[in-house]
């Protein structure tokens, strides 16, 4: 048997150095995946020239409402035509602007072990963000908790195929808004030690956040500012609208360093026309303009696309995820995007309301997509149902099942053709009739040699119901039981946790972020 494989698999608390939770599930080590295939391509070189320059023609002879006095001055300085809050912007300005962004860049959190790469054929995975409820098979559904946020944060960090701690898993409304990004930014800086987001939702939820990833790093504000530490995310108002706060938090991230993506929501048939061409150019028209304001602002700045373009259901109009729009969207995107040579975000979603068979196959559809688009930042890879609303740890542990066998398929064992990958030695060796369990060749390879999953059972029907006849999302419901009680959170430097918790007493002390309430 070939040792170094089973020193690599071994479990418990030695395991645990090398990576999350083994004493739970053996799973993948930690790393960065790079995705080896050519991207799907469905539009000829015309096609991608016609989207684009309908784009172009959106910006010019439609323009974009900005919502924010801020922006509107700066696009007016750079020779923008400004109507009100309407700004109307020349192909040769955006592409200039577009010039100016890197089309690859690194985010370094608290832990330099965990830094990512953003572009090129890199890809990595986010967290599910944003959900205002929770749902598993103990509890059913309900509105967020803080307990339930805490609870995906651990999730968060234990599984390695989950490489951003992205926005709240879900919201904890019981925690007041004003102090509510105080609590969740300690828990997550606290609970994980990989790369943060901030939400746009005003100036001080933003500038504590960057404020408390400093402190979290030991960072002084040079060392901040002189790369990325942590990322937002913001969306646009389709059709055709970017508010304030975006705008705002976009700014001023951009000029401390700190990458954007910006991901236009467009619906097809709801806020974006029904066809998907037309709604791939409408969301790139929207991405585009705020990524020339922030080239314009801050030369050089990270950014990124995100595409969330998929189809309503012309019946009821509730948003559908999965679909074979939503995949042939995202990968035109990806196309384009290539094209303007920035990085690209998409997501992993379905709208299934239950861990069921449909949420699998969706949201397997949406991660395929996004591999076969080349995207490079998978939003709400795991752990995401009912469209967004819900949160469900079951289908956390269900997605991250579905990584690592994407994180598999990557591995150039699985196509390589050496000599050893050949085995012609071995297929003499075993010859007409024979089998291939005993001989050297698998004998030195059966540990590594194929995925081993953690939630799939590949029994038969009768093994399986010898075992109790347990379903999948009961496997999964055990399995993230088993993490919560053995989590360990990772260690932070105690200079900088105390200054981390003075900070936030401090904060909640003057008020946090005001509210209107």
């Amino acid at each position: 048997m070939n040792e170094e494989p089973r020193k690599r698999r071994a479990g418990g608390r030695a395991g645990n150095k090398l990576r999350a939770g083994t004493a739970v599930i053996d799973q993948m080590p930690w790393r960065i995946p790079v995705n080896p295939d050519a991207p799907v391509e469905p539009l000829d070189a015309e096609g991608v020239l016609r989207i684009h320059k309908t784009a172009m023609r959106i910006l010019k002879e439609i323009g974009i409402e900005f919502l924010n006095p801020e922006a509107v001055e700066h696009l007016r300085r750079a020779g923008c035509r400004v109507d009100g809050t309407n700004v109307r912007m020349d192909e040769e300005f955006v592409m200039e602007m577009l010039s100016k962004a890197p089309s690859e860049f690194t985010i370094t959190p608290r832990n330099p072990e965990r830094e990512l790469v953003i572009g090129g054929k890199h890809m990595v995975f986010v967290n599910v963000s944003s959900p205002p409820n929770a749902w598993d098979m103990e509890r059913g559904k309900r509105s967020g908790d803080f307990e339930t946020f805490k609870e995906f944060m651990k999730l968060t960090q234990y599984f390695n195929c989950i490489h951003i701690a992205g926005g709240y898993p879900v919201e904890p409304i019981d925690i007041h808004p004003s102090v509510r990004h105080l609590d969740c930014l300690y828990e997550k800086l606290t609970l994980t030690d990989k790369v943060v987001h901030a939400y746009s939702l005003g100036a001080e939820r933003v500038e504590d956040v960057m404020e408390m990833t400093r402190i979290a790093g030991g960072l002084s504000e040079e060392e901040f500012r002189a790369k990325p530490r942590m990322y937002t995310n913001i969306n646009s108002v389709s059709p055709l609208k970017h508010d304030f706060p975006m705008l705002d938090g976009a700014m001023r991230l951009a000029r401390r360093g700190q990458p954007v993506v910006v991901t236009p929501f467009t619906l097809a048939g709801a806020m974006a026309p029904v066809t998907m061409a037309g709604a791939v150019a409408l969301s790139l028209a929207e991405a585009l303009a705020a990524i020339a304001l922030l080239q314009y602002i801050a030369p050089g700045c990270p950014v990124a696309i995100g595409t969330f373009t998929s189809n309503v259901d012309m019946k009821s109009g509730a948003p559908a995820f999965g679909t074979p729009e939503y995949m042939r969207a995202t990968q035109m995107t990806g196309q384009l995007v290539r094209f303007y040579k920035l990085p690209l975000r998409s997501s992993g979603v379905c709208a299934a309301n239950v861990p069921d068979g449909q949420a699998m196959w969706e949201t397997s559809n949406s991660l395929w997509a996004a591999v076969q688009s080349r995207t490079n930042m998978v939003y709400h890879a795991a752990g995401w149902l009912e469209g967004g609303l819900i949160a469900s740890p079951e289908k956390f542990v269900m997605d991250c099942e579905v990584l690592q066998m994407i994180q598999r398929y990557f591995e150039e064992a699985t196509f390589a053709t050496t000599d050893e990958d050949l085995a012609f030695d071995a297929i003499r060796e075993v010859g007409a009739g024979g089998h291939y369990f005993g001989c050297q060749h698998t004998q030195d390879r059966y540990t590594t040699a194929f995925y081993a999953p953690f939630v799939s059972d590949w029994r038969n029907y009768e093994a399986w119901q010898q075992g109790g006849s347990v379903w999948t999302p009961e496997r999964a419901h055990r399995i993230y039981r088993q993490i919560l009680e053995e989590f360990e959170a990772p260690e932070m430097n105690g200079d900088h946790a105390e200054e981390l918790r003075r900070f936030v007493a401090r904060r909640k002390q003057e008020g946090g972020a005001p509210t209107d309430f």
